[in-house]
């Protein structure tokens, strides 16, 4: 299911599929233009060699090439796109990282058989437009994969955590904020959602 090196392809044609996209389902994707490399590097703090890391929405590979650029190993990367044409993009971006095409929402099915839990969860999905049952299913899906003391990051485009405290309390998580990306179009902020009471990572 994993390994391989890092070899990737020019992210152009990623690009001019992302606009397509986007002009066609504007709500499907929840961004305007893909994330700066300057968010990417936001959203992989803490990750480096030996690391496992699931990616969420991994669109066409900008957070996908800073999260292996970090020292993730391609064999310790699972990406999660919906998208067929961007799941496209990615595999013949990233030949060597398990690409999944699949609905975030039914993360425990098709991630059911993921051996050993992961360390991060990275997640490029639009929370903040999710409704609180539809947020539970994810997160709770999410923290099954993780370890005791794995990271779940999350951007967003408005001023707070996107999961409120009712979710955050049910799930018995906790949100720490992370960056704030001034210059990304539009500017994001960077949150972590981790167990309540988990060590935290730097």
């Amino acid at each position: 299911m994993f390994g391989g090196d890092t070899t990737t392809r020019d992210s152009r044609p990623g690009l001019r599929r992302f606009l397509r996209t986007s002009l066609k389902n504007p709500v499907s994707i929840g961004a305007v233009l893909p994330s700066s490399r300057q968010l990417a590097d936001s959203l992989v703090v803490g990750m480096g060699p030996g690391a496992r890391v699931i990616e969420l929405g991994a669109g066409t590979g900008v957070v996908t090439q800073a999260i292996l650029d970090a020292g993730v190993a391609p064999r310790d990367l699972i990406a999660v796109e919906r998208n067929e044409e961007f799941a496209e993009v990615l595999r013949e971006r990233f030949p060597t990282v398990t690409v999944i095409r699949a609905d975030a929402l039914s993360l425990q099915h098709h991630l059911g058989d993921f051996a050993g839990p992961a360390d991060f969860v990275v997640s490029g999905l639009p929370l903040m437009l999710f409704p609180p049952r539809r947020q539970v299913r994810l997160l709770s899906q999410a923290f099954r994969l993780l370890g005791p003391s794995g990271c779940f990051h999350q951007f967003t485009y408005g001023g707070r955590c996107p999961v409120g405290r009712a979710v955050l309390g049910s799930l018995g998580l906790e949100a720490s904020f992370l960056r704030f990306m001034p210059f990304n179009l539009p500017p994001a902020f960077v949150y972590r959602l981790q167990r309540r009471g988990a060590a935290s990572v730097s």
